[in-house]
């Protein structure tokens, strides 16, 4: 279940009534022992007397660790809701945006094609950053492009390139997550483009020390892993 970027009210009422039910939440941590962000989104919803199972996701770049990590989190996940109990796994954000949940959840359906699944959504961080800055995140005939940021400048380049071309009134707003060390090259980029001034910054979303700010107030240095950008290149021609 998504649980939202990091405001526990930012809950859904399914989300809170399944964790109430619960008899086993499940959450995502990087290493063993470490502290899980979704468990921490949650934590105000959580009851006394519920059993917490941290499972261990590693963030590394090599396939099989994760492989791994996700197929032994559906079996754990699929015993216990086989012995009756019932489980949510927590998911920070949207639980099918970018998140460890999905491969859970097709892990489960690989290896264990009876266990009972539901998905409850979440509100993504775009959504959240968005609200929070006043920011229409599209409006009539716009499209909307939602993606982690490029790794190299030529790559945005290309991308806005190809925004550029639709017509003024209907161009793509895009929605830019894992900001972090790019901005460093990203905000330079978008200043020769004349699109700073049409983006907003967000960083983390939802937690108490969140930043929502337009993106030119934002100095080009290194930035949190959970930072994003909202780039506007165009307005439709019908406005209030």
């Amino acid at each position: 279940m998504g649980v939202g970027p990091g405001d526990p009210d930012l809950l859904t009422v399914a989300a809170v009534r399944a964790i109430a039910a619960a008899d086993l939440v499940a959450y995502p941590v990087a290493q063993a022992g470490g502290e899980g962000m979704a468990a921490a989104i949650a934590a105000p919803w959580l009851q006394p007397g519920q059993a917490i199972l941290p499972l261990v996701f590693p963030m590394v770049a090599e396939p099989e660790p994760r492989r791994l990590a996700w197929r032994a989190a559906a079996q754990v996940l699929a015993v216990a809701v086989a012995a009756g109990q019932r489980v949510v796994l927590l998911c920070e954000g949207d639980v099918s945006l970018y998140a460890s949940a999905s491969y859970v959840l097709l892990a489960l359906r690989a290896a264990h094609p009876a266990c009972p699944v539901r998905l409850i959504p979440g509100i993504p961080a775009v959504a959240a950053a968005a609200a929070a800055g006043l920011w229409p995140l599209a409006l009539q005939g716009q499209g909307l492009l939602v993606r982690p940021t490029p790794d190299a400048p030529e790559l945005l380049d290309a991308l806005l390139d190809a925004i550029a071309l639709e017509p003024p009134q209907a161009r793509t707003g895009l929605a830019l997550l894992k900001l972090g060390h790019r901005w460093s090259w990203v905000r330079p980029l978008l200043a020769r483009r004349g699109l700073l001034g049409e983006a907003l910054f967000a960083q983390r979303v939802g937690w108490p020390d969140q930043l929502v700010v337009p993106a030119d107030a934002v100095a080009g240095e290194q930035r949190p892993y959970f930072s994003l950008l909202l780039i506007r290149s165009g307005w439709p021609s019908v406005l209030p």
